[in-house]
């Protein structure tokens, strides 16, 4: 299993360059070149998601973007540092289940219908250290007979 670790200060600027970190990664790991267009747009919109929820809350901290791939998948995870709602537990959904959450706010509900549209993997997980959206692919020459 191979992992890249990329961490950016909260600036819109750099949402382009973690797109084509993902790109030339998810390529390397055997993503299909059809796919490729996806994950930059669903690691834009990821990133944008992140570096947004920062700004708005006054956080300095750097987003994070952590690229593996595993044995039949490429998975990419976008954390950000704002926390989830106090004393409450960390909770996982289904990227279009998020989307349907009545605590997210418009611009967060189309930034992850759009990730939702794109990736048919993705799971939103929010908790008092951060959220992260974790999206993954099949690796080419694998089957999921799942």
């Amino acid at each position: 299993m191979a992992t890249v670790e990329l961490r950016f200060s909260a600036q819109p600027e750099h949402v382009r360059t973690a797109r084509l970190v993902a790109a030339a990664v998810a390529r390397r790991a055997g993503v299909e070149e059809a796919v490729l267009d996806e994950v930059r747009l669903a690691v834009g919109e990821a990133c944008s998601r992140a570096v947004g929820l920062h700004r708005s809350n006054g956080l300095t901290a750097p987003v994070r973007v952590v690229l593996t791939e595993e044995e039949k998948s490429f998975s990419i995870e976008v954390g950000d540092e704002v926390p989830g709602p106090a004393g409450g537990a960390s909770a996982t959904v289904p990227g279009i289940a998020a989307v349907l959450d009545p605590d997210i706010d418009g611009e967060d509900e189309m930034g992850l219908a759009v990730i939702s549209g794109l990736v048919d993997d993705v799971a939103v997980t929010t908790g008092e250290a951060g959220g992260t959206i974790r999206m993954s692919w099949p690796i080419s020459g694998h089957v999921d007979l799942s």
